[in-house]
């Protein structure tokens, strides 16, 4: 199982992002999550939402550059310790992660964590294992 992302590299300049996310926002696109990256010159913004095929054709259409990247949503309790066990889970499975975000969502309590990970089918077969249920799209919305 796993979520869709879209990356969108934007210039490091004062009310670039603003004006990604207000073109966004004109498009109807609702951002459900988004994290934001930057080096000296570009960022990256990358957003989860309802529609990502589509939100990206719109963002390409807009003269962004954009990305769709697969990756793994977790439901999180609200408790200490819950993010480290995932974290172990997915460690012994040996699979390494490049970056993880999280957002509160609206139809479960604690919140979703976004895993980008090296492999995602093993990494959701180490948690299901575990009994840790890994998220769809459409469980987010």
């Amino acid at each position: 199982m796993s979520v869709k992302q879209i990356s969108v590299f934007i210039e490091n300049q004062p009310g670039k992002l603003a004006e990604a996310t207000r073109y966004i926002a004109g498009h109807g696109i609702n951002l459900r999550a988004m994290s934001i990256a930057d080096t000296k010159d570009f960022g990256i913004l990358r957003v989860i939402c309802d529609d990502p095929e589509q939100s990206a054709e719109v963002l390409r259409e807009g003269g962004y550059i954009t990305n769709v990247t697969e990756v793994l949503a977790v439901g999180i309790n609200d408790a200490p310790g819950s993010l480290a066990t995932i974290l172990e889970i997915i460690a012994k499975a040996g699979v390494s992660v490049e970056y993880t975000y999280a957002f509160l969502g609206t139809r479960m309590e604690g919140a979703f964590m976004i895993f980008r990970v090296d492999d995602n089918a093993k990494a959701a077969a180490a948690l299901e294992a575990a009994g840790i249920k890994t998220v769809e799209q459409s469980d987010m919305f």
